[in-house]
């Protein structure tokens, strides 16, 4: 079980900058993504999130905040008005993740729940800081690819970029490398698992992400590097 304490946007940045990885649940089944999320979490995913447009997604962030690994956390996708983020704190959400610069990044912000915005230009994504945003979501990060993330980083060093859409297991180093403080996983990770598929190829999936994570991290730190 996790402990009672909500995450601080300067703690979530740590683990994020620590575990370089967010799952990304969107299914049709709130149940089954539930599963999903908490099966991702046993094989060494911190944070998953959980996509509003999913049938029953408020049910399933209740259910993985009250069955979590310690030290893991769930937070909501697809947070788009001031309504959804009443909705997701009722439902235990740990933090909120947007695709676009909504209505709730600020809402988010003011009431010091960590948020990870939606942007993809440079002047998106320096209103989404404007904004209060904790990290950057870089969506969708496959149409400039890691050579865009790079560009993108020249003019603000100092935005933490999370690479999301498009990155699967031979992308992930590639936005690590260019700068990203992590990657998010939606369909290259989960595959139909919020939908109700399988989940022991997804958990198999999981392990090759995080067992990357850590074999980058080892050899950027041997390195003197990121």
């Amino acid at each position: 079980m996790t402990d009672s304490t909500e995450v601080t946007p300067g703690g979530l940045l740590a683990g994020i900058r620590e575990s370089r990885l967010v799952g990304i649940v969107r299914g049709t089944d709130g149940a089954a993504g539930a599963r999903a999320a908490l099966a991702a979490m046993e094989e060494g995913f911190r944070f998953v999130e959980i996509a509003l447009t999913t049938p029953g997604a408020l049910a399933a962030i209740r259910e993985v905040r009250a069955a979590a690994p310690a030290g893991c956390y769930v937070g909501a996708g697809t947070v788009m008005t001031v309504q959804d983020v009443d909705n997701v704190v009722e439902a235990g959400g740990q933090f909120m993740v947007t695709p676009s610069l909504a209505e709730s990044i600020r809402e988010s912000a003011g009431r010091g729940i960590p948020v990870l915005a939606g942007a993809l230009t440079p002047s998106e994504a320096y209103e989404a800081m404007n904004r209060g945003a904790t990290a950057v979501k870089l969506f969708p990060a496959s149409i400039g690819g890691p050579g865009y993330l790079k560009a993108l980083r020249d003019p603000f060093p100092a935005i933490p970029f999370i690479a999301v859409g498009g990155v699967g297991l031979d992308e992930a180093a590639g936005y690590w490398e260019a700068g990203a403080i992590a990657v998010g996983l939606g369909g290259p990770l989960f595959g139909d698992a919020g939908s109700g598929g399988d989940l022991a190829p997804m958990r198999g999936r999981a392990r090759s992400f995080v067992d990357l994570a850590d074999s980058f991290t080892r050899r950027t730190a041997a390195t003197g590097a990121r």
